[in-house]
Parts: C-alpha cells; sequence; structure tokens
C-alpha cells in the first residue's frame, strides 16, 4: 500500500514491498509516471518518504515521546504527533536552521514541541532518555534540492555550498579549494564510489574557477562523457557527504540512538545510499544479535534488541511516480527489548 492510500499496510504488504523484484518495480514506476504527465495521476509535492509504513513500523501511541533527528519540512513528524496526541511529545532536531523555522511554521498549532537546532551527531544533547521513538530520515529535502542557492541539485547553477547549516562549517567550494588533488580523489573514491575519482579531482583542482554547481557539472562533463550524468550524482553526493561529515554523525547516532530507548522503544532510519544503508544495516543487525560464550559459541544472553524489519522496507511503484525521489530510499527499525523479555542463560 502506497504512503498516498489510506490506512496503514499490513505485515504481508510491508514484506512483498521489501521483496519486489526492483526492475518489475521501475518498470511499474514508468507506467504510472506516464499517468501523471497524462493528468489521470496526480504528483503531490512535499510528500514524506515512506510516511505510512514509518507509522505502520513505529507503531507510535498515545502518550508517547518522540525524538525526530532531522525534522526538515515536518512531514513525518505530524503524523508522529497526531498519533501521540496532546500527552505525547515531540522534540525535533534538525541542522538546517532555515528548515527548522519552516517548520515551526508548519507545526505551529502543536503545543507540545520542542525545536532544536543541531545535528543529529549531538544526539546526546538533545534527545531524552528512556523515549518511546527516535526517527531519522537521511534524505534531502525539497527546499535543499528546489532552491539553487544550496547547490545540492546538479541541475540548477548556483554557488557550490552543499551545507545543511549555512551558518557553519566550510562549503563545497571551500573544501575544493583546501584539498589536494589526492585528498580530492579519496573524497570522490571513498563517499562517491566515482571510478574515475583521479582524473576527475586533477581536473577539477586546474580549473581555473570552481565557484558553482554549472562549473563542476561542466568538469565532470570533459572527463566522463556520455556516462557524466550517472557520475555527476555520484560526484555531488560524494561532495555532499564530505562537506556535511555525514557518516560520521550517523556512526554516533547508530551508536548512542539504541542506548536512550526506553524498554519497547523503537528507533528507524530511512537511508538513501549504500554508505548508509550499510552502516543501519550493520548496526541494527549486531544489537540484535544474542551474545554468545566465545569458547562454545552458544547464546549466553539474548540480544538487547530485535529487528523490525528483516529487509528494508521500499517504496512502492506508486509512490515512485509520484515522488521520484523516493526511488533509493530504505527504511530499516529496531526495538529495544521489554525488560520482561530478556533472561540469561548459563553457559553449557
Amino acid at each position: 500500500m502506497s504512503i498516498l492510500e489510506t490506512g496503514f499496510p499490513s505485515e504481508n504488504s510491508l514484506n512483498k514491498i521489501c521483496i519486489q523484484d526492483e526492475s518489475d518495480q521501475l518498470q511499474q514506476a514508468l507506467l504510472l509516471a506516464a499517468e501523471v504527465s497524462q493528468g489521470t495521476l496526480h504528483p503531490m509535492k512535499h510528500v514524506p518518504v515512506l510516511f505510512n509504513e514509518v507509522l505502520h513500523v513505529l507503531d507510535p501511541h498515545a502518550g508517547e515521546t518522540v525524538f525526530d533527528a532531522t525534522l526538515g519540512l515536518a512531514g513525518h513528524a505530524r503524523g508522529l504527533l497526531d498519533a501521540v496526541g496532546l500527552k505525547g511529545k515531540l522534540v525535533a532536531l534538525d541542522a538546517d536552521g532555515e528548515n527548522l523555522s519552516a517548520a515551526r511554521d508548519l507545526l505551529s498549532a502543536y503545543e507540545n514541541v520542542q525545536f532544536h537546532h543541531g545535528n543529529f551527531r549531538d544526539i546526546a544533547q538533545f534527545c531524552p532518555k528512556q523515549v518511546n521513538i527516535i526517527f531519522a530520515d537521511l534524505g534531502l529535502s525539497s527546499p535543499h534540492v528546489d532552491d539553487p542557492s544550496r547547490g545540492f541539485s546538479h541541475r540548477l547553477d548556483g554557488p557550490l555550498d552543499l551545507r545543511f547549516d549555512r551558518s557553519a562549517g566550510i562549503s563545497a567550494e571551500q573544501l575544493i579549494a583546501m584539498s589536494t588533488p589526492q585528498e580530492l580523489t579519496d573524497i570522490l573514491r571513498t563517499f562517491g564510489e566515482v571510478k574515475q575519482a583521479q582524473t576527475i579531482a586533477k581536473c577539477v583542482k586546474d580549473a581555473p574557477d570552481m565557484r558553482t554547481t554549472g562549473a563542476l557539472k561542466t568538469c565532470i562533463g570533459h572527463v566522463c562523457g556520455f556516462r557524466a550524468p550517472a557520475v555527476i550524482a555520484q560526484v555531488f553526493q560524494a561532495l555532499r557527504i564530505a562537506v556535511n561529515s555525514e557518516l560520521d554523525a550517523l556512526e554516533v547516532l547508530l551508536a548512542v540512538g539504541p542506548t536512550l530507548l526506553a524498554p519497547g522503544g523503537r528507533m528507524a532510519v530511512i537511508s538513501y545510499h549504500s554508505l548508509e544503508d550499510r552502516m543501519v544495516k550493520q548496526t541494527f543487525r549486531a544489537l540484535a544479535t544474542a551474545c554468545k560464550d566465545v569458547q562454545t559459541g552458544a547464546p549466553v544472553e539474548e540480544a538487547a534488541y530485535e529487528l523490525l524489519t528483516k529487509k528494508p522496507i521500499v517504496p512502492t511503484a506508486r509512490e515512485i511516480a509520484r515522488n521520484p525521489r523516493a526511488r533509493s530510499a530504505k527504511l530499516r527499525a529496531v526495538r529495544r527489548r521489554p525488560l520482561d523479555a530478556l533472561h540469561m542463560s548459563s553457559p553449557i
């Protein structure tokens, strides 16, 4: 069931979402996109990715406390707030002060929200202990992509910035200027998995003027030719990750977040590329793995957490057609076991 249909998806439908063949799904998306272009299926703007699926997995209840680590334009936050009700609470965090200001206006009708400007690498500072729900959507928000002055989109010419928080840190332009060709090569190769990283880095460093997204795009075009469109996306991803130290921040979120959950608390993360998803997958899987005896390998203690998603939940073809930016999203979630569900067993 798509996020644009009423009601939550069933367990069976979520499992089907997880195992859909990607080529079939994309084929369906193309057909649905044709409906959009013909006016028989109307696209929607600012639709939060995997909205119903997030609510289904996190299963918010009245009176619970929610920590949204990536508030954005409050798309998911609205659904979570409505579910926890007036007796519940939302603690909202966003690294982008401009998005945070917009979200304050969007959530002005709610009195049970605390807003914080900061990065989720500082989750221990902002998130309450014994929280019931932690949620993070690692994707870009619409203003990031649609506003040329932010520099996130290679489709629009603008300053080469790429910072989530424009009040702090260095821009992509500054990062490029400060990096040696080898350092830039390492950034492109590590964070973007760019195959021609060294050649592109040299071209970028040799360019007389590298201050705009257009200049960077032109440089990549000279190096990669007809392969440029795919490589451009990889290069922008690599620079964005480096500028915002995204993977370092995610490492902290995944290490600290689960420890702040109350017994029975749930944590969910939506990732958009393999580097992020691998980190989330490995962390959640480790949390849900029982402690074993070093010598015998027999379970000694049950895992303190359990997976809520054995496979990632991905968008339906209908959602991709209405919101193409959702196409690479993967949702994973974990739950801290209630205390009465844990027990120790004696080593054999």
